[in-house]
Parts: structure tokens; sequence; C-alpha cells
């Protein structure tokens, strides 16, 4: 922690950065059509530049219909095919799928638990590489740091292994490679964010900030703050 406040200007400066992290009542509260919209957002993301996305947005939340799950389970196939000639979008056409594949299977869980928040509030954070494989094995291009980043953004509370972030669980001890994606490293990315949140009480959100700080390059926290609101839906 005092590392990264050092980096940051201070502990007021990294404290701007560290926000309150969601509740479990209030994420279980988001709609359902927010979820596919962030989900669509971080699938398109990957690839490009967060502007390009950020620029288009508007345009997206209309192609799709503000992303109603009902709506687009109703579109034809001549519907679908018509989005990938749509100027509004980036016409992606197997990113464009996914949009379909993510309202099939929110849809799913909404007739199991409800909604897709309620489903992720009761998803424990100490069990996150879980929610990651199943993300990745249910949804459309939702694996590695895609499903991770779209988890942060709607508020889920959870870690990310950024480059930055994998380097500073590296210096501190955690046997892991570069980039973990195997099984037996994401579990002890898993082990060590419980044993920190259980000795510190911080939420995963902000260890896995403040372990991202503490190395690589140094960005000033109005970077940090512009390049957030660019992901929010």
């Amino acid at each position: 922690m005092e590392a990264a406040a050092e980096r940051k200007g201070g502990e007021s400066a990294l404290a701007t950065v560290l926000n309150p992290v969601m509740s479990s009542k209030k994420l279980a509260q988001l709609s359902d059509d927010r979820f596919l919209a962030q989900m669509t957002r971080c699938v398109f993301n990957a690839g490009f530049h967060w502007r390009v996305i950020t620029s288009k947005w508007p345009g997206f939340e209309k192609v799709f219909h503000q992303f109603e799950i009902g709506k687009l389970l109703t579109l034809s196939p001549s519907e679908w095919e018509a989005f990938s000639q749509d100027t509004r979008i980036v016409r992606n056409r197997p990113k464009i799928k996914t949009v379909w594949e993510n309202a099939r299977m929110i849809d799913g869980v909404i007739e199991q638990h409800g909604s897709f928040g309620q489903f992720l509030a009761d998803w424990p954070v100490a069990e996150q590489i879980d929610l990651m494989a199943w993300l990745k094995n249910q949804g459309g291009r939702l694996g590695g740091q895609t499903g991770q980043y779209f988890l942060r953004f709607v508020g889920k509370d959870g870690f990310i292994t950024s480059k930055d972030v994998c380097t500073a669980l590296r210096a501190n001890g955690v046997d892991i490679n570069e980039k973990p994606t195997s099984k037996r490293d994401l579990s002890r990315v898993q082990d060590a964010f419980n044993h920190w949140h259980d000795e510190t009480g911080l939420p995963y959100t902000h260890l896995s900030k403040v372990l991202a700080y503490t190395v690589g390059e140094n960005y000033s926290v109005e970077t940090i703050k512009e390049e957030a609101s660019g992901h929010e839906t």
C-alpha cells in the first residue's frame, strides 16, 4: 500500500482511484440489459482502443435496442446479419455474434436465478476463478481478461490478472508464470488474494489495483480516472 501511495502522489491521491466497491445488494439490483451491454463493450474493446468503442457507444445502444434481452432474442437471422453492415457500430461479424450468444446465456441464467445480477452477487468472491471459467465456457468471448474486466466494470469485487498485477504477484513470492492461464497458476493467484483479503479486510478490487500501481508505468491519477470512465455503460 505504501509503495502504491508513494507512486500516485500520496495516500489521498491513491484513495481517489480506489473507489468504493459495489455491494452485493446493489449488484443484484442492476438490470439485465446493463450486464449484456458491458459484456459487449468489453468484447469489442479487446483488439480496439477503448476510445474507438467509446465514440461509437451511443450507436451500439441504438442498434442493439438498448440491449433488451427479450427483444434481441426475437430478431430474425436476417436482422442479425444486417448488423454487420451498420456503420453506427464496429462491423466485426464474430463479435456481433457474441451479443446474441451472451443474450441467450443471460436469459438462461434469469430462468434459474431470477436475474443475472443476483447470480453474480451470489457467487463467492473467494471462488472468482470458477466464475471466470464459467464465463469462458458459457459466454461468447468472455474468457481471460475480457471476462475479468467485465466483472470489474459491472461492479463485482475481484482481481484482474493484468501484466502489472502478475509482475507484482511474482515479486511478492507467488509462484506463477508471467501469464497465468493454467488451473494451477490461477489457483495460486486466487489463494494469494484470499490470504491478503483475510489479512487486511480490503476488497479484492482494491488489492488488485494496489498491486498494479506498485510496478510498471506510473500513470497519473487523472489518466486512470479517464480510462475508467471510458468503460462505463
